[in-house]
């Protein structure tokens, strides 16, 4: 994810694919084999800087096993060419109902936030804000394809289209932190407010040396098929029972440790109820160093702006 799936596949897919990594099947074995993605903060890297290189970490201690990675960059087939090819016996960060996996007991709940430069004092909480009809938005798509992430479709669907401003999820594969973009772009002043998935602002915005304020969206899906938060767990091949209660076992033993971690990354969490688990927040200057498949309409596509 958490940068991008398709939610229940890409929000799922995106979400899970912007969150990945992976354990194995027998218990017996002498590693636990994480399949991640190189260049994907906050979630993984190869230097091992993402919070779900530290969950992974913590997991493998306690199982006793040696931590060893396959590196595979987060794109659509990710499940097939590494958990359901044998690469991984585990993926981290997968939205509950995510089709090619099952899935574990949530570890964390985060939704879609505003970002925007707290300067410009715009506390925009809601879809509905008239102000978003004259503001440009950041927005992250997912290529060239017709599926859209929530919030675009939720916007589109408002009549919101030719102020939006794309920014591909997958970036360029030598390009460091390219899911960072939307987030820099706000900074920079390229775009008045960004609809960002939580786990990427909240970390992106912790690094950045501008005070920008990320604020929930307040608005419920008015489509269950494309909810704008979702529960992250882990997944696990479909029948493979036995570790999936292990790893269940994990997460609630671990809760405190893993909530801990979260929360050293700048991880916004939600509560089922939709409220958020920290009010709205300023991020300030710091020197710390998707999921649905819904058609928009091939003018829609041409319509918003890319980056």
């Amino acid at each position: 994810m958490s940068s991008a799936y398709r939610v229940p596949r890409l929000s799922l897919a995106l979400i899970a694919a912007m969150l990945f990594v992976s354990i194995p099947t027998d218990a017996a074995s002498s590693q636990l084999r994480v399949c991640a993605d190189p260049n994907n903060l906050p979630y993984s890297n190869d230097k091992m800087q993402g919070f779900e290189n530290r969950i992974a970490e913590l997991v493998a201690k306690d199982l006793g096993m040696e931590l060893s990675y396959f590196w595979y960059p987060q794109r659509e087939k990710f499940f097939r060419r590494t958990l359901n090819s044998g690469m991984c016996d585990v993926v981290m960060g997968v939205p509950s109902g995510f089709d090619e996996a099952d899935t574990t007991r949530p570890y964390y709940r985060s939704s879609y936030v505003f970002v925007s430069r707290r300067d410009r004092d715009l506390h925009i909480h809601s879809f509905d804000d008239p102000r978003l009809k004259a503001l440009s938005i950041g927005v992250h798509i997912l290529g060239n394809g017709d599926d859209s992430l929530p919030p675009v479709h939720a916007l589109t669907t408002r009549g919101i289209v030719t102020n939006l401003v794309g920014f591909s999820i997958f970036g360029n594969l030598n390009e460091a932190n390219p899911a960072a973009d939307l987030i820099q772009a706000v900074t920079d002043k390229k775009v008045d407010v960004a609809v960002a998935w939580g786990p990427l602002a909240g970390y992106f915005t912790q690094q950045s040396e501008t005070a920008l304020e990320i604020t929930p969206i307040a608005d419920e899906s008015p489509t269950p098929d494309l909810p704008l938060s979702f529960d992250i767990g882990m997944g696990v091949r479909e029948g493979d029972t036995k570790l999936k209660e292990q790893l269940d076992s994990e997460l609630v033993r671990r809760k405190a440790d893993i909530d801990q971690i979260l929360r050293s990354f700048g991880i916004p969490q939600s509560n089922r109820d939709g409220s958020s688990s920290t009010e709205s927040s300023d991020a300030k200057p710091s020197s710390l160093s998707e999921q649905l498949s819904t058609d928009l309409s091939p003018l829609t596509r041409e319509e918003i702006q890319h980056e």
